[in-house]
């Protein structure tokens, strides 16, 4: 159950993690539960990649590589620049010079009496319908926007919305290297711990053997040997959820990296200790507030909102435009042509919109405060993560040094006490404890080490770096 709630625990950092960028200030009116969880982050879905035959061999760099290509996060955010250049086109076509032709056949009787016109002459029958006849006309039509403040701040607005997206597909790739490498590092994580737990069945599976041998020999009481099979009998069940817990890993693995289903795959890097060269708390944020993807959108999208209130401001202004056309016209009787044309300048003067306009700069202003804020809040975030991560790595820095040692103290006491229980001076009550002991610290080494590796990442993350920075930090692992 330990190793279960570590696993469920490290998903869910992920999805807190992967949630957080794309979508400032959304709220949940419920918790949701793993599962749900997990379907609500892009970043622990894919998009299969085709199968390879064989057993892949996969390193860290490659995990990345394929979760760069194919995690379902970084597939949604790419095509939101596709959307937003979209966006930027539909703005800036306001701005530029739309041409058309069009064409007409037309065959009219007109009543004259039906637009008053009544002719009475004295001898003379004056007709009161005249037709039928027929006439064509067709045009190339041109028409060009010459000072539309409003169309010129939109499209401004909208080509800081287009670098936002920009910058959020950046931070997706960075939340996908996040997600892999925290499930690649879990993996290594799981795997580390079946070899200790077969190691523990071993060393309790001799216990309990010994034990046997001396209750048959009558030189101990049979509580010892039921109290070390039952040790022995624990440590497989350990082995067994251990195992278990390392399939579901790498099936979530493959999930974030778009494997195959059923994609046999082994894993090549491992994740020792590697210290890392420390830096200042200043540094650290310096750095980070110039290269976190997330940051410069936050900024783009404060750009983007200033436009738009300049835009709908710029509703007051007039707007002056011009259009022509140039054809041929004439009769289909006779099909004789003639050339015509229209040339037109309109000078627009917005006087009263029954308050349309106020609405828009009310609405521009409350979205412009709210992107300030929204910086701001991640202004703060941002120190907090590299502080929170800067800890992080000092504190799980000095819990591997002593989960290390304290692995040679557990090991240490677990040979003395099989020596004391062989030579009869003990009972197995001590070996027990003892074989406890060890199984702890190695758990505390697993997890310490993980705690580390993952520190590192997070400070990767911290830093607008984790594309690059987690290929550096595990470099030749």
């Amino acid at each position: 159950m330990k190793l279960r709630r570590a696993a469920f625990i490290r998903t869910l950092a992920v999805i807190l993690l992967a949630a957080a960028a794309p979508a400032f200030g959304q709220t949940t009116s419920m918790i949701p539960t793993p599962s749900e969880a997990a379907n609500l982050s892009p970043y622990q879905g894919s998009v299969p990649s085709a199968r390879v035959d064989g057993v892949l061999q996969l390193s860290l760099e490659d995990a990345i590589n394929r979760g760069l290509k194919q995690n379902l996060g970084a597939l949604l955010s790419s095509e939101d620049i596709r959307a937003a250049h979209g966006e930027r086109w539909k703005q800036l076509s306001a701005l530029l010079p739309a041409t058309s032709a069009s064409s007409y056949v037309d065959g009219s009787r007109i009543s004259l009496a039906e637009y008053g016109f009544t002719f009475k002459v004295p001898g003379f029958n004056f007709p009161s319908v005249v037709g039928p006849f027929g006439y064509y006309d067709a045009r190339a039509n041109l028409s060009q926007s010459i000072f539309d403040w409003n169309a010129i701040e939109k499209t401004h607005a909208a080509t800081e919305s287009l670098k936002a997206a920009q910058y959020t597909y950046k931070d997706a790739r960075d939340l996908v290297v996040l997600a892999v490498g925290y499930t690649y590092l879990g993996v290594i994580a799981d795997a580390a711990r079946i070899e200790t737990a077969e190691a523990q069945v071993k060393s309790s599976e001799a216990v309990y053997d010994q034990a046997s041998l001396q209750v048959k020999a009558g030189t101990s009481p049979a509580i010892d040997a039921l109290r070390a099979q039952v040790e022995f009998k624990t440590r497989e069940q350990q082995l067994i959820e251990a195992r278990n817990d390392y399939a579901i890993q790498k099936l979530q693995l493959a999930r974030v990296i778009g494997l195959a289903p059923g994609q046999e795959f082994e894993l090549t890097d491992n994740s020792p200790y590697a210290p890392l060269a420390g830096m200042t708390v200043e540094e650290a944020e310096e750095r980070a507030y110039a290269s976190r993807s997330d940051y410069q959108a936050a900024l783009a999208q404060v750009r983007a909102a200033e436009y738009a209130r300049k835009a709908a401001t710029a509703e007051h202004f007039p707007t002056l435009s011009a259009s022509a056309d140039y054809g041929l016209a004439g009769s289909t009787d006779t099909l004789h042509t003639n050339g015509v044309f229209d040339v037109r300048g309109t000078l627009n003067i917005p006087i009263f919109a029954g308050g349309h306009t106020h609405g828009d700069v009310l609405q521009a202003e409350a979205q412009l405060r709210q992107s300030r804020e929204r910086l701001e809040n991640l202004r703060a975030q941002i120190d907090t993560d590299v502080r929170t991560a800067l800890l992080n790595l000092q504190s799980s820095s000095e819990q591997v040094a002593v989960a290390q040692d304290n692995i040679h103290l557990a090991d240490e006491t677990l040979t003395q006490s099989r020596d004391r229980f062989r030579a009869g001076v003990t009972d197995t009550v001590e070996v027990v404890q003892a074989e406890e002991a060890v199984a702890s610290a190695h758990e505390n080494y697993i997890s310490s080490l993980y705690n580390y590796n993952y520190s590192k990442i997070s400070l990767a993350r911290a830093l607008g770096m984790a594309e690059q920075g987690v290929k550096d930090y595990f470099k030749g692992h």
